[in-house]
C-alpha cells in the first residue's frame, strides 16, 4: 500500500500554513489549546480551545502568541476570536486545586476538559509544548505552537485576556498585591509586597517564593497550603456562541511529570 506524502509545512509560511495544510489532508476542524499563568505565584490557571473557521472567515487581524500583543490589542483580538471562531472554550483552576493537585496535572487536566467542552468536535488537535493524552482525535504538541498555528494563537489570547480579566477584578479584593499591574507573576514589586503583608488565599503556596515568605517552605508542595484555609469559590462563566467557561473538576490525579509545582514559565524567576 502506498503511503501518502509527507507534508513539510515551514515556519515561514505564516501562522495559517499548518492548519490550512491539515485541512487539506482531510481535518477539517483544528482545534488549538493553550493556557495562561503557569508561571504566575497567584491566581488561576486558566486554559482554552478554539476551532478557527476555515478560509479568510478564520484569518483574524493582528492574531498572534498573545505574549507579543499589547492589552489593547489582545482585547481586539479577544472579540474577533469570539465573534468568529466555530467554537471556544475556557477552563479556570483556582489556587488552591494548583496547590492540590499539582501545576502540571492541572495543566494537562485544564486543557483536556476545554477541548472536551468544544461544541465543535475538532478532527485534529495542537497544543502548545505539551501533549495532551486521553483524547479521542489524533493531535501534535507544537513547540512554540501560539506562534505557529492559529488556532493556538487564538486559545492562547482567549486564556490571557481571560485571567488577565480575573487578576483585575482579585486587586480590588486584595489590594496591596498590584494583581491588576503585574497579573501574579513574580515581579520586584510582587516580591515586596509579599514580604510586607505575606501571602493571601490567592496565592499558591506550592510554589518556592510563597513557601519562603509564608514560613512553609519545609513542607511538600502540596501540603503547604495553610490547614483550614477558606477554599477558593469556583468561578464558572459562560460565553457567546459557544464558547463556556468553567473550572475543571472531578478529574483523577495523575502521577507528576518532571515539570513539577515550583518550576516558574513564563519568564519568572523561581
Amino acid at each position: 500500500m502506498l503511503t501518502p506524502p509527507r507534508t513539510v509545512v515551514r515556519r515561514e509560511a505564516g501562522l495559517y500554513a499548518l492548519e490550512r495544510a491539515l485541512q487539506r489532508r482531510g481535518f477539517r476542524h483544528v482545534a488549538g489549546a493553550d493556557e495562561a499563568g503557569r508561571g504566575a505565584c497567584a491566581g488561576p490557571l486558566v486554559a482554552a480551545a478554539a476551532v478557527l473557521p476555515e478560509g479568510r472567515r478564520g484569518e483574524i487581524d493582528g492574531l498572534a502568541d498573545s505574549k507579543l500583543l499589547t492589552p489593547i490589542s489582545r482585547e481586539r483580538v479577544y472579540d474577533q476570536v469570539v465573534a468568529r471562531a466555530l467554537a471556544y472554550a475556557v477552563v479556570v483552576i483556582p489556587a488552591d486545586e494548583v496547590d492540590a493537585r499539582g501545576l502540571h496535572v492541572c495543566n494537562l487536566a485544564a486543557m483536556r476538559r476545554a477541548l472536551a467542552s468544544l461544541t465543535t468536535r475538532p478532527d485534529y488537535v495542537l497544543t502548545d509544548g505539551f501533549g495532551v493524552d486521553g483524547l479521542d482525535v489524533p493531535g501534535l504538541a507544537v513547540w512554540k505552537g501560539d506562534r505557529v498555528a492559529a488556532c493556538v494563537a487564538a486559545a492562547s489570547v482567549l486564556a490571557k485576556v481571560t485571567r488577565d480579566r480575573i487578576m483585575v477584578e482579585l486587586d480590588a479584593s486584595f489590594p496591596g498585591y498590584g494583581f491588576a499591574e503585574h497579573k501574579g507573576y513574580i515581579t520586584a514589586e510582587h516580591t515586596a509586597a509579599l514580604r510586607e503583608h505575606g501571602p493571601c488565599l490567592e496565592h499558591r503556596f506550592s510554589y518556592v517564593n510563597v513557601a519562603t515568605v509564608s514560613g512553609l517552605d519545609g513542607r511538600p508542595p502540596r501540603s503547604r497550603r495553610p490547614v483550614g484555609a477558606r477554599p477558593v469559590e469556583p468561578m464558572e462563566r459562560f460565553g457567546a456562541s459557544g464558547g463556556t467557561v468553567g473550572v475543571a473538576l472531578g478529574e483523577q490525579p495523575r502521577p507528576p511529570a518532571p515539570v513539577g509545582e515550583d518550576v516558574v514559565m513564563e519568564g519568572g524567576v523561581r
